[in-house]
């Protein structure tokens, strides 16, 4: 029989990053506020929590991300010029970013990696399970993987992560977990996780994705967690405790994610997310693809 778990509420969302991969347009912008067709990423990461019914959500910042806190917080002078212009429709769209959740700051003062990123967040999330969104991934809202996770986790308890099948060549990418089947066809036992193997090391082809559910457990094993690969202090060691131990935070499951993910994390695939995503939209698609037709007709 399944067990019923507190319902998640809270999100964190890591954004101390410096994007030194998007050096020069980084160096006073926050890579966050990159624009992905005409919305900051982050602004995508922060509708899909809302969208899972997370509407607390605490963003992990550092030194120069001010325009973080301005573009959620309301601009009194834009929208009072908008609405004398009886620009509704502008007035709408510069409004929904304040609108979205309730959002709150916490500063990581040093760039200790991920876990320590999610440890800055301990007080304010307290002893309940919650949600971690990177915002390099960005999930197509037609494929609700965070509520699905967020299922799994009221169903088992524990922690959950995000899971996506990669080629061989690419798993040294990404964290990779060692995994058992279970009666559902999308969800797996996590019996391992290692970050950024070899692939001739790799447990299997399953990468972690930048969306985990996570047990408050995880803040006890964090405060421990000596620093791994590239000397910061990586989620997956914890997670990979909770795995072994479920005595810490119960098990630790995964969805296997098959939708729409666009991959912001670095500059190539950040172009093709913008690329697809304005293909998607109804009101520039038909054009844009008539372009990118004939332009690609005329390369080749």
């Amino acid at each position: 029989m399944t067990q019923s778990h507190p319902r998640i509420t809270k999100a964190v969302v890591p954004a101390a990053g410096l994007g030194t991969r998007f050096l020069p347009a980084t160096k006073a912008t926050p890579k966050e506020m990159l624009p992905v067709v005409d919305k900051p990423a982050i602004q995508y990461v922060v509708e899909e929590a809302a969208a899972a019914g997370l509407d607390d959500v605490l963003m992990v910042t550092g030194r120069n991300k001010r325009p973080l806190e301005d573009h959620f917080d309301r601009n009194y002078e834009l929208e009072s010029a908008l609405e004398k212009k009886g620009d509704a429709e502008r007035l709408a769209k510069v409004q929904e970013s304040s609108d979205l959740a309730t959002i709150h700051y916490v500063r990581q003062g040093d760039p200790r990696g991920l876990g320590h990123a999610v440890l800055c967040a301990a007080d304010h999330v307290g002893r309940e399970p919650f949600a971690v969104l990177l915002g390099d991934d960005l999930i197509d809202p037609r494929d609700p993987l965070l509520q699905r996770m967020i299922d799994v986790q009221e169903t088992h308890g524990g922690s959950v992560v995000a899971l996506m099948e990669v080629a061989p060549e690419q798993i040294h990418l990404y964290g990779c977990a060692a995994v058992e089947a279970t009666a559902d066809s999308d969800v797996v036992r996590v019996t391992g996780l290692v970050e950024k193997p070899d692939a001739a090391e790799a447990p299997s082809s399953y990468a972690i994705i930048g969306r985990y559910v996570l047990d408050p457990g995880v803040f006890d094993i964090l405060r421990t967690t000596e620093p791994g690969r590239g000397g910061e202090i990586q989620l997956t060691d914890a997670l990979q405790q909770l795995a072994q131990d479920e005595s810490v935070g119960g098990p630790v499951h995964g969805v296997v994610f098959k939708g729409r993910r666009y991959d912001t994390g670095d500059r190539g695939d950040y172009l093709r997310a913008i690329v697809r995503l304005a293909c998607e939209r109804e009101d520039l698609g038909p054009d844009f693809k008539a372009w990118l037709r004939r332009y690609a007709a005329e390369e080749m």
